[in-house]
């Protein structure tokens, strides 16, 4: 740890945030790399006195804030990690960064299921870094997961994830596409959940060049309306589902009545658009019989 003055630490972050970029991004990467929370940065503000500790000089955090604003590289991407509901999760740009929306997708299982739920046998296609997978494994040690992915980087990462959040062993990684590692599953799971790549192709072009050229094309791209995977997934689920089992989606902002027409029309039941937090209906759900 080194040891500087509050006075200029706050003369230096000042003249860093005058380069340009957001305060959320720049609090993230002295929270991440430096190890000062946000919260005590916001006390250095009421008491701007005293000496204050860091563990990398400021030269380092400036050349990585440079860095961030000269390549519009995601602060995520640049730190190495980032935070996920209770979380701390490597990511590289082999993955998504695990967006705050998707959190979610844990409290919803959490609605259907309970938090204190008898032992079940659940799977996610297409874990990315596994924040969702590594969650549910976390709330529910009696549960048994499978979490996929196409990208054996991506799984590496994932299972990384799962190694340093937790000393359980209910939770497993398989490489290959949507339902491809199931094949010895069939009728046995008991809840499916999936976060798969639903960006539209003309939606996909207009996103911010810090998306488009650093995360990865495979976890986002949706074919040309979108659904491509979310009508694989739905269309194959009934295989693998027990009955009365659970099918959780994301979807894009404006797919929900689309999936949910899908979801009734290969056999699921209850199904419901459920809303984000910002009263977008970003999460598709439907019980298989």
């Amino acid at each position: 740890m080194l040891s500087i003055s509050v006075e200029e630490f706050l003369s230096w972050k000042k003249k860093q945030l005058s380069k340009g970029g957001d305060y959320q991004s720049f609090a993230f990467l002295i929270d991440c790399i430096g190890g000062i929370s946000n919260s005590h940065l916001n006390l250095l503000k009421i008491n701007p006195v005293g000496d204050l500790y860091i563990k990398k000089n400021l030269d380092y955090l400036g050349s990585i804030w440079e860095d961030h604003l000269l390549s519009s590289t995601p602060i995520q991407y640049l730190c190495g990690i980032t935070f996920w509901r209770d979380l701390k999760l490597k990511v590289t740009d082999k993955v998504l960064i695990p967006r705050p929306e998707t959190e979610l997708i844990v409290d919803i299982v959490f609605e259907i299921f309970g938090k204190n739920s008898q032992k079940l046998f659940f799977a996610e296609l297409g874990t990315g870094s596994g924040a969702i997978s590594i969650a549910l494994a976390l709330a529910y040690p009696l549960w048994e997961g499978i979490a996929t992915d196409i990208d054996q980087d991506a799984l590496e990462i994932a299972t990384e994830n799962f190694i340093d959040s937790s000393e359980q062993s209910n939770l497993r990684f398989y490489c290959g596409n949507w339902w491809t590692p199931f094949e010895s599953f069939k009728g046995k799971l008991d809840l499916v959940i999936s976060n798969p790549p639903y960006i539209p192709g003309d939606i996909y072009e207009k996103l911010p060049e810090e998306v488009k050229k650093f995360e990865p094309k495979l976890a986002l791209m949706g074919g040309y309306d979108g659904l491509k995977h979310i009508r694989e997934i739905i269309q194959k689920a009934p295989l693998f589902l027990r009955d009365k089992g659970w099918l959780i989606l994301e979807n894009h902002f404006d797919q929900g009545n689309k999936v949910k027409e899908l979801l009734t029309n290969n056999g699921f039941t209850l199904v419901e658009i459920v809303k984000d937090l910002s009263g977008v209906g970003r999460f598709t759900i439907g019980r298989y019989k």
